[in-house]
């Protein structure tokens, strides 16, 4: 009798636990919702999270609230959400360097590239390599030969090894025939602090995402030398490609924003997102937040998102092993 009491019992207390879930996913939402951007304020996670939540706020009803936590290359923002209640109230801004790079290259990362619950892309964001304005380099072959003369005398900015704005030296050495140490690197917290990293002096050059340096790429703040995107960008025609200056490999780094929530999201929290990004899609404000600063917009769908994440790590892990930036 004990045990067919038992019997019963769990599955009925399964069933209760599963309609719980889907009465909260089916008022889904009703409080604030957390978007947590995992580096600093004034860098491309930060923009992607401000650009979405007052839009995205209004088409759900409820508050979206945005928090830095930035840190260790962008796994302590990361690891809160994947750690957080599958309930939609806390959300992610995914980036390339948090989501695919560091997890392909450092097997320490608290999680791996798919232990998080895929909602969409947001946006992709080209790097552009730049110096001072005053600075003595014209072009980047002329950087380059500067660097291969005085090996380690010339430093660059990141938002953390991992990143974007790191590996795309790496590769870029990689393509003109030097080491990895023929640069320092110089890691800051965020891609806007790297900015303000070369705007101060304190390094030589910096490759950073588009969307972070629009300002003052317009301001001629910076002298741009070289952008990933595969064709010429259409607010900076003067910018020449990366094949153009004989370094093709640096097309394959590009940033990128995306949302994720925690494992185990129920589908009805996912499908409440897709439909609202549908309409953040052919919002004018979100639209123009990306024109301004260069970024190209890239909602997608889950199974479209989770995809690209996965040819994000394999890229990232094989270019690790040609690099030998593995550990």
């Amino acid at each position: 009798m004990l045990r067919l009491v038992k019997n019963r019992f769990i599955p009925a207390l399964f069933l209760m636990a599963l309609a719980a879930d889907v009465a909260v996913a089916q008022n889904y939402p009703n409080r604030p919702i957390t978007l947590i951007a995992p580096y600093g304020v004034g860098g491309d996670s930060d923009f992607s999270a401000r650009n979405l939540a007052p839009i995205a706020g209004r088409l759900l009803g409820q508050n979206v609230i945005v928090q830095n936590i930035a840190g260790a290359s962008g796994t302590i923002g990361s690891q809160k959400v994947r750690t957080s209640p599958p309930d939609g109230y806390t959300l992610l801004v995914s980036r390339a360097g948090s989501q695919a790079i560091v997890p392909a290259l450092d097997s320490s990362t608290p999680y791996k590239w798919n232990d998080f619950t895929f909602i969409s892309l947001l946006d992709f964001n080209p790097l552009v390599c730049v110096v001072k304005p005053d600075a003595p380099y014209k072009n980047m072959k002329e950087l380059i030969a500067v660097i291969r003369a005085n090996p380690t005398k010339l430093n660059y900015s990141t938002a953390g090894a991992g990143t974007t704005q790191h590996l795309a030296v790496e590769v870029l050495l990689r393509d003109v025939g030097l080491p990895s140490s023929a640069a320092t690197m110089i890691p800051y917290k965020s891609a806007g602090l790297a900015s303000t990293a070369l705007l101060s002096g304190e390094v030589d050059f910096l490759c950073n995402n588009l969307t972070t340096i629009t300002g003052q790429l317009k301001g001629n703040a910076m002298r741009p030398l070289v952008t990933s995107s595969p064709t010429r960008l259409k607010d900076f025609p003067n910018i020449p490609t990366a094949k153009e200056e004989g370094m093709g490999s640096l097309e394959k780094v590009m940033g990128w924003s995306g949302l994720y929530g925690p494992p185990g999201l129920p589908s009805e929290v996912v499908d409440k997102w897709q439909a609202i990004l549908k309409e953040v899609a052919k919002n004018p404000a979100w639209i123009n937040g990306n024109d301004m600063v260069g970024a190209i917009s890239a909602i997608r769908s889950q199974a479209d998102t989770e995809a690209f994440a996965k040819e994000q790590y394999d890229l990232y892990s094989k270019l690790g092993t040609e690099l030998n930036l593995k550990k």
